[in-house]
This record gives structure tokens, sequence and C-alpha cells, in this order.
């Protein structure tokens, strides 16, 4: 445990800029992009521009032994900022430690494209990877953040429409709640370094143009059928605010007798997994993820 990188990290997260009360997207997608640009991509990956369902998309691989697993990652952001470029070290570390492919695309964001086109976007590219010949149970949706949310709902709208569902999903953080009511929003908002549950609610207003907040395929963690649902690995930190988002998709699952890991580490912040070389913790939950998704396409 090292209490001391993240207190380090706590320290450091503090002295972030205040954000603007409802800044226009421009801003958003401004910062996000500046912030993630921090993260280094390890050089022992190769990723190059393709296409999936429709979409721009960066294939991202390791020079080993050939597998018939795919990851299909989807980036986060809020709904209303990110590409693969910005969460591609994170993909690139998934990636080596598995040593399974992955496609991470670039959906369409709000306000431009609000819920549901996004999810349709997700949608059409796991429809395309199974018609390519990928079979189901061969293939992971992996996602942060917003990404978590539509890992989930990918594989609940498959479910719906009669597809076989992805051999498993692996949320970093999901963001499962357009409600925003989890208790944590206002339980931790004081450590939370990046979010403010009024912040949430401006992108998430961009995101639902309109939308019932509370549709299963918007708001996961509420009232969605998990039923028939893949096997599950949710991660998250104590210090965030979407903390019972990752808690409550968790017992939606337990509840519908799904296998789930619910992995909580304490002291660190959203998305902590993408912290690699400054977090300990961050090394070691990927090592775990890279454990279940193996065990899910071997």
């Amino acid at each position: 445990m090292t209490h001391e990188q993240r207190d380090a990290l706590r320290a450091a997260l503090q002295h972030l800029p205040a954000a603007q009360p409802a800044p226009p997207v421009e801003t958003i997608r401004s910062a996000f992009e500046s912030t993630m640009a921090s993260i280094q991509v390890r050089p022992d990956v190769v990723t190059n521009e393709t296409t999936l369902g429709g979409r721009a998309a960066i294939a991202v691989r390791v020079d080993a032994s050939p597998t018939e697993g795919v990851i299909l990652y989807l980036h986060g952001g809020g709904f209303v900022s990110g590409s693969p470029a910005t969460a591609l070290g994170l993909t690139a570390e998934v990636v080596a430690r598995t040593g399974v492919p992955a496609v991470s695309i670039d959906y369409r964001l709000a306000p431009e494209t609000p819920f549901p086109g996004g999810l349709n976007d997700c949608l059409a590219a796991y429809q395309e990877l199974l018609d390519g010949g990928r079979p189901a149970d061969r293939i992971v949706v992996v996602g942060d953040s917003a990404g978590g949310n539509l890992a989930i709902a990918l594989a609940l709208a498959a479910k719906d429409a009669g597809l076989p569902v992805p051999a498993g999903i692996v949320a970093f953080s999901p963001s499962a709640d357009m409600t925003r009511t989890g208790e944590s929003m206002l339980s931790k908002e004081s450590r939370d370094p990046f979010f403010t549950r009024a912040g949430l609610m401006h992108t998430t207003a961009m995101y639902l143009g309109g939308s019932d907040p509370e549709n299963p395929l918007a708001s996961p963690a509420l009232n969605a059928d998990f039923s028939g649902m893949p096997p599950m690995l949710v991660q998250a930190g104590t210090d965030e605010v979407l903390l019972d988002d990752a808690v409550r998709i968790a017992d939606r699952a337990r509840e519908a007798e799904v296998d789930v890991i619910l992995d909580i580490v304490s002291g660190v912040p959203h998305v902590f997994p993408s912290m690699v070389g400054a977090l300990d913790e961050a090394e070691e939950a990927l090592d775990r993820a890279a454990l279940f998704i193996r065990q899910r396409v071997r």
C-alpha cells in the first residue's frame, strides 16, 4: 500500500484550477485533451488508424502471440469530449498486459449527437466485429468513465437486440446514473479533484438532450435488467463522486446472478488505473483487469 504516493497525488490534484460552473463544450474538450495529453503511451504497442461500425477507430496491438480475442475499447470524456487518442495511454496498458489487441472507436459525442447516438455507434462497432467472424465469446468490452457506461449499455442493448453478449465487461469508474443521485455525489465531493455534482449535471444534460435520465441504457445503475449479462469487473476509487455508480452496478449484477467483481481502492481518484507511474495501485489494478480479460478470452 503506497499511502505516500496517494497523499502526494491528492495534494497535486488539489492544485487543479477550479472549473467554471457551466463551461461551453469547447472549453470542456480543450481542458480534457490537455489533461489526457500528460498520460504517456508505452512504446511497445503498435497503433493503426482504421474504421469500425462506420466510425474512425484506432487499432492497438503488441507483437505477441496471435490471439483470437479482441478488446472493444470505449473512451471516457463525459459523453461530450474525448477520443481514442485521449484514451490511448490506458488502452495501450490494457493491451500490453493482456496480449489481446484492441480497437478503440471514435463514437459520436454530445451535444451534437445526444443519447443514444454514441451508444448506437458502439453497438454498430460490436455488430461489425460479430459480422466479421469474431465470436462474441472472444470479445471483451472495456471502457472508462462514460465509456464504462457505454460498455455496460452496449451489452444490455445487444441482449435486447437478440445478439450474443460479449465474453466480459471491464468498467473503470463507470458513470452510470444520469440522475446523479448516488450518495457519493455529495459525500465524496470534497475529496474528488475532478468532478462536482453540478458539473456532472451540466454535461449530463448535453448527453441526454431531453431523454429520460432513468432510461436503463442511459443509467444502467438505476433499473436495468442485468439478467443474462456477461461477467463484469468494475473498478473505482474511494475519492470519487461516481463511487456509488460502480457499487450499484455491481449490486444489480449480483442480484441478477451475474458474475461480478467490484474492485474498490481507497484514497485514489477517478479512473486511477490510468495513473501508471504515479500510483503503484494503478499498476496492480491493471494487472487484475488483465487477468480478468485473459480468463474471458482464453
